[in-house]
């Protein structure tokens, strides 16, 4: 299997050689068939302009046009996409992975700007095994007006309302994809800003691609020695954006609890769409509105056709994901900044909302599990034994993985997509009933992993 939960990572060289890279350039132009366009954008790693070659490469001799944009924020490469009128987009990133030097990835996009979803990877890794590639004549080309296309779809009110906010706004690109490019973009809207780690670098020298609250302290100094009152910080390829005020990192779940109840009040929208990885933040933030919460699939692309199909007021992954469907279906980290920005809200308001919601704490625990087995462990556990028997499980999602609500809590047990591991979390409003909670899943899941394990290396040996 080629794709994990958002597209193909892997260290270059290694995971992500020439050969795949050529391979999934043919395996897509021969999906899509002689004469297409193709639209690609990377993030600011070192290695884009090899894997840029390579996936160009593949296009070509599969009868595509390959058209570079340069480095793009991903949000940009999938409205140029959209708006240009492109037969697809790929998007060469390891997004917020924080192993810059030699890790790196590609993720596809339709013609909507929609990622790829499962059936359409399985099409690719399918032509990729077979190498039934067709061949054609085609080529790479340069485009340089991707800022241009993407101002375009920038709502004028939007912007408008974004430029009379009261809040003066830092931007924290981490010298990825959205470095430069945000800036250009904020003050073009007519929105002044102040600006850190913004040059593209694919060493990540600032602070690292992923912003996170451990990375971000260097960033809320900077922020504390200006007149700013807000910063907007960006992951490697921009498709998440997470906020810090003059008090410190706000959280991801509250957030996403403020942003869910600013949407479900100004579209009249009820339905937000999320993960199972989701807590109950957002839940009570929009519960005075009659909203509801859809729990699915982890990943952006199951977000945004949960949205699409149920016609919500936003998807969002509390890791920083925002998606505004009337606008595109894809993370819109630039768009959720202008949200907040034309909330008119100061970030008083936003820490008082936030501080009106009831506090929860979120622990996580990792089992190692090898990723052979993965699939195995979830199969053969016993839901029951992941709870205490005199606990009273209320309801149980099995969309991806096990989520069980009690009466005060939730559990999820999901296989990572991107690690070796299990991952168990726990919210409770009682920090020391999620960490036994959560520790006495982990113990039930670090048994099972220990018996798999053991029973495939036997059957090996005997064999």
């Amino acid at each position: 299997m080629l794709f994990g939960t958002s597209g193909i990572r892997g260290i270059v060289g290694e995971e992500v050689t020439q050969d795949l890279c050529e391979s999934t350039g043919r395996a897509l132009g021969t999906m899509l068939g002689p004469g297409t366009r193709v639209c690609i954008g990377r993030d600011s790693r070192n290695s884009g302009p090899r894997l840029l070659h390579w996936v160009g490469d593949g296009l070509s001799t599969s009868g595509c046009t390959a058209v570079d944009a340069g480095v793009l924020p991903t949000p940009a490469l999938a409205a140029v996409t959209r708006k240009g009128s492109y037969d697809a987009g790929v998007m060469l990133t390891a997004s917020h992975n924080p192993y810059p030097p030699e890790y790196n990835g590609i993720k596809l996009f339709g013609p909507d700007g929609l990622g790829f979803n499962r059936r359409q990877e399985h099409f690719i890794e399918s032509l990729c095994a077979s190498r039934d590639f067709a061949s054609g004549q085609g080529s790479l080309e340069r485009i340089t007006d991707a800022f241009d296309i993407y101002m375009r779809t920038i709502p004028a009110d939007l912007a408008a309302a974004a430029a009379s906010s009261p809040l003066k706004l830092m931007l924290d690109p981490g010298n990825g994809a959205a470095a430069g490019f945000a800036t250009n973009l904020f003050r073009a809207l007519d929105i002044p800003v102040v600006s850190v780690n913004d040059t593209p670098d694919g060493t990540f020298p600032g602070r690292g691609p992923e912003p996170a609250e451990h990375t971000l302290e260097s960033t809320h100094r900077a922020l504390l020695a200006s007149d700013a009152d807000l910063a907007a910080c960006f992951d490697g390829d921009a498709d998440r954006v997470v906020f810090i005020d003059r008090e410190g990192f706000i959280g991801l779940d509250a957030m996403a609890a403020f942003v869910s109840h600013l949407r479900v009040s100004r579209t009249g929208r009820r339905i937000v769409c999320t993960t199972v990885e989701t807590g109950r933040l957002i839940d009570l933030a929009i519960r005075p509105l009659d909203g509801v919460v859809v729990r699915g699939e982890v990943g952006d692309v199951p977000v945004a056709h949960s949205v699409l199909v149920r016609s919500g007021a936003l998807g969002v992954e509390t890791v920083g994901v925002y998606i505004f469907p009337e606008h595109g279906l894809y993370p819109e980290s630039m768009l959720a900044t202008l949200h907040v920005l034309a909330s008119g809200a100061t970030t008083g308001d936003i820490r008082s909302f936030i501080n009106a919601l009831p506090a929860l704490h979120l622990h996580k625990v990792k089992v190692p599990c090898p990723n052979a087995i993965k699939q195995r462990v979830m199969d053969s556990l016993d839901v029951s034994r992941l709870v205490p028997l005199d606990e009273v499980v209320c309801s149980m999602n099995m969309t991806d993985g096990v989520r069980l609500e009690l009466h005060d809590c939730w559990m999820l047990v999901r296989p990572s997509g991107t690690e070796p591991v299990v991952r168990v979390s726990v919210e409770c409003a009682e920090r020391c009933r999620a960490c036994n909670l959560a520790d006495h899943a982990a113990d039930v899941v670090r048994k099972l992993v220990t018996g798999l394990a053991d029973e495939t290396t036997a059957h090996g040996e005997a064999r």
